[in-house]
C-alpha cells in the first residue's frame, strides 16, 4: 500500500515552546508516512531541542539562521520555501502566530514562510491563558481567514506548567492525519494527470539502436509535483535510471510505438497530458534479426519516421466534448520560439515548454532548466530553476486552466 505522504515535500517548522520536543516524533510519523521531511526552527525552539536533534531525525540540515552563510547554502529562505509543498508548524506559539499573522520576517521559520506560497498547517500550543488572550484568539482568526492556513487543536487537558485547560499540541495522529487531508486537498486533487517522460530506443539490430540523452529528469519532475499537489498521476516513461517519484503509476515502454499504444489506451480519460519524452524521431526501416557486421565501405541505413505521440493524441480528443489540457514540450537548438509556436499551433496544444537545449543547465541531464511557456496568446511565463522548481512554475500556469473550459479549437 503506498504511504499516504508518499512525494509530498513537507517542511516542519518548531516555535520556541515546550511542546517543541514533541515535533521530534511528528518528524519521525511524518517520515513513516512516506513525506520527504525538512525542518526550520525559531531561536527559541533551539532552547528546547536542539537542531542536530533535528537533523537526525529529518536526514537534513536544519535551518535555524537566515544569517548563517553555511546554512544559507543549504537553506536559504527562499530555497526551502519553493522546496516544499506544505508547511506544518508545531508548535505555533503564541508569539509565533502573532509574528505570523503580522507578516514578519525575523527569522528562519517566518522569513520562509513569507517567500512560501503553499498550504499551511498550524498546530497551536501554549498556556490556557496565552491561548484565551484576546489577541492570540483575533491572530488566529486573521490567519485561518487566508485560505492558505488550516489548524489542527489545540487540544484540553493537563499542561506542562501544571494548569488543566486548552492549549496542549494536538494528539500527533491527528496532527498527521490533518496533513494527510490538507496534502490530498490541494489544488491538484482528484485530477487525473498522464505524463511522458524519457528517451524512446528504436532498434537497429539486437545490441544497437538509435535514441538521445534525455534522463527524463523533467517529466519526472512534473509527476512529482503533481502527485504532491494530490493528482493522481500515470507516467509512461522511457529507458532511464533516474528513478520514478513514489506514488505513481509508471508505465515502462522502449520504443515510439509503445508509448503511443500506453498513451492512445490512457488519454481520453485523463484531464491532463504532459508530453515532455523526447520521443525519437526516426526508425529502422528494416530492423535486422542478427548484429549488422561492419564493413569496409559505407553502409547505408533506410529510416521512417517514428509516430508522434502527441499529435496523434491531440487529433484523438479534440473531437471529444470535455478534452484534457494538452501540454507539450519543445527541445530545441535554434530559433527556439519560431519552432514552439510552429509545435503549438500544428498540434493543436494549450500550452508548449521550450528551453534551449545547447546552453548550459537546461540541457538533457541537467537538474536545471531555464525555460518559456507559451500559449495561444503568446509568452505566458519564464522559469530558471531545479527541475521541480521548474515543474511547480508549470503547474501554477495549469491551475486555473483546470477550472475553465477545455478546447483550443
Amino acid at each position: 500500500m503506498t504511504e499516504p505522504l508518499s512525494g509530498r515535500n513537507i517542511a516542519v517548522a518548531v516555535g520556541g515552546g515546550i511542546a517543541a520536543y514533541k515535533a521530534c516524533d511528528l518528524v519521525r510519523e511524518l517520515r513513516r508516512a512516506g513525506a520527504e521531511v525538512r525542518v526550520a526552527m525559531t531561536k527559541g525552539a533551539c532552547e528546547f531541542i536542539t537542531p542536530l536533534t533535528m537533523q537526525n531525525l529529518s536526514g537534513h540540515p536544519v535551518f535555524t539562521d537566515t544569517f548563517d552563510s553555511a546554512q544559507d547554502q543549504h537553506y536559504g529562505h527562499l530555497t526551502l520555501a519553493k522546496w516544499a509543498d506544505l508547511f506544518v508548524i508545531a508548535p505555533a506559539t503564541a508569539d509565533l502566530l502573532a509574528r505570523i499573522k503580522g507578516g514578519l520576517g525575523n527569522d528562519a521559520v517566518t522569513t520562509t514562510l513569507l517567500a512560501f506560497r503553499g498550504p499551511v498547517l498550524l498546530a497551536p500550543a501554549m498556556n490556557t491563558a496565552m491561548w484565551e488572550h484576546a489577541e492570540t484568539q483575533a491572530n488566529v482568526t486573521a490567519l485561518l481567514a487566508q485560505p492558505k492556513y488550516r489548524m489542527v487543536g489545540p487540544a484540553s487537558g493537563p499542561l506542562a506548567d501544571g494548569d488543566v485547560g486548552m492549549g496542549r499540541l494536538a494528539e500527533l495522529k491527528d496532527i498527521v492525519q490533518a496533513t494527510v487531508t490538507l496534502a490530498v486537498s490541494g489544488p491538484l486533487a482528484g485530477k487525473r494527470v498522464l505524463i511522458t517522460a524519457g528517451p524512446t530506443r528504436e532498434a537497429l539490430d539486437p545490441v544497437r539502436f538509435i535514441s538521445n540523452p534525455s534522463t527524463g529528469k523533467m517529466g519526472l519532475a512534473v509527476a512529482e509535483v503533481a502527485r504532491a499537489q494530490g493528482a493522481i498521476v500515470t507516467v509512461v516513461l522511457g529507458p532511464v535510471e533516474t528513478p520514478a517519484p513514489k506514488g505513481v503509476e509508471v508505465v515502462r515502454v522502449t520504443t515510439a510505438d509503445e508509448m503511443l499504444a500506453a498513451v492512445m489506451s490512457r488519454v481520453e480519460s485523463v484531464d491532463v497530458f504532459v508530453a515532455a519524452a523526447a520521443v525519437s524521431d526516426w526508425k529502422a526501416e528494416q530492423v535486422s534479426a542478427v548484429k549488422e557486421k561492419k564493413g569496409d565501405g559505407p553502409q547505408t541505413i533506410t529510416f521512417v519516421r517514428t509516430p508522434d505521440v502527441l499529435a496523434t493524441a491531440s487529433a484523438k480528443v479534440h473531437g471529444n466534448p470535455k478534452r484534457p489540457l494538452l501540454v507539450g514540450f519543445a527541445a530545441e537548438t535554434n530559433d527556439v520560439e519560431a519552432y514552439a509556436k510552429g509545435k503549438l499551433e500544428k498540434k493543436r496544444l494549450d500550452l508548449i515548454v521550450a528551453n534551449d537545449v545547447s546552453k548550459a543547465g537546461a540541457g538533457f541531464g541537467t537538474d536545471t532548466n531555464s525555460v518559456i511557456v507559451f500559449d495561444r496568446a503568446g509568452e505566458a511565463l519564464r522559469s530558471t530553476g531545479t527541475k521541480r522548481e521548474v515543474a511547480k512554475d508549470l503547474w501554477g500556469l495549469l491551475h486555473p486552466r483546470l477550472h475553465s473550459t477545455h478546447g483550443v479549437g
